[in-house]
């Protein structure tokens, strides 16, 4: 029976969202849909997938995409929530339609605590404890370039002035080579 659901609810989704460019199949049981504009601090992307027994149980909602990481994590968590909340007043019912519409209506709601301007820095303080630890190691490997300063020196030396390695950078002398491996020229 639930399979059954699941194809029609599958094709009302498929006629409804039908060239709306923000509607996003991943499969045939997880759906994406992004809400706001590109580039706009109140813009995220949701995603919804039914577990084998939906919709008698609650589908599994994602915040996690790639695309939100410029949210709070508090936010993200807090959208989570409330609309897991309204998908338990949904159980038996198909709900996705609903619950990627009642996201559109209350979008001013759940996006009250997120900044409204874009940080592309990360600020620590709205991160866990995980995050800051990853945050910062990530941070750390990027610093070290592995050369030391003579080795960067030596490096900019053998540049011309337009960042680009001079012409014979890479020749060897012949006559000094030959010299001092004792080999001499034959004639």
């Amino acid at each position: 029976m639930n399979s059954e659901n699941q194809e029609e609810e599958l094709e009302v989704l498929r006629s409804i969202y039908e060239g709306d460019g923000n509607f996003r199949e991943l499969s045939p049981k997880s759906f994406q849909y992004k809400y706001g504009t590109e580039g706009d601090p109140h813009s995220f992307v949701f995603e919804i997938s039914w577990p084998e027994s939906y919709p008698e149980t609650l589908p599994v909602i994602n915040m996690d995409a790639f695309y939100n990481k410029h949210m709070k994590t508090r936010v993200k968590e807090d959208i989570r929530s409330k609309v897991l909340k309204e998908a338990d007043v949904n159980i038996g019912s198909a709900m996705t339609y609903t619950l990627i519409e009642w996201v559109k209506e209350n979008l001013e709601e759940l996006m009250v605590d997120q900044p409204s301007t874009m940080d592309t820095s990360l600020n620590l303080a709205n991160l866990d404890i995980e995050e800051k630890v990853e945050h910062l190691c990530k941070d750390n490997k990027e610093r070290r370039s592995g050369l030391t300063k003579a080795q960067k020196r030596r490096q900019w030396d053998r540049m011309d002035g337009k960042g680009e390695k001079i012409r014979g950078y890479d020749w060897v002398d012949v006559i000094k080579h030959l010299s001092q491996t004792g080999g001499a020229p034959s004639s």
